[in-house]
């Protein structure tokens, strides 16, 4: 079992996209949510998170931040270990 992951998005954002294109290329399912066309959970996102910026990316209970962090985490090793948490 895999770590849920989440993503609060925009339709026209390139950093979302990048975002999605990694755990597409993992083979990792994930619950994209537009924050756009729903002011309630671009609220939510702000009160999980902290931040106003999309995308903002959770793994599990872990909140990733933006798509700049995403691929620093994947660049140091970290990213993979955090999706296949609770796997073993």
């Amino acid at each position: 079992m895999t770590a849920a992951v989440v993503i609060y998005t925009t339709g026209f954002c390139g950093y979302c996209s990048r975002a999605r294109t990694l755990f597409e290329q993992k083979g990792v399912a994930y619950e994209e949510i537009r924050v756009d066309s729903d002011p309630e959970r671009r609220k939510e996102m702000m009160h999980l998170s902290g931040r106003r910026s999309v995308p903002q990316i959770f793994v599990g209970d872990h909140h990733i931040g933006g798509c700049d962090d995403l691929y620093a985490l994947d660049r140091a090793g970290k990213l993979d270990p955090l999706i296949n948490e609770g796997s073993n």
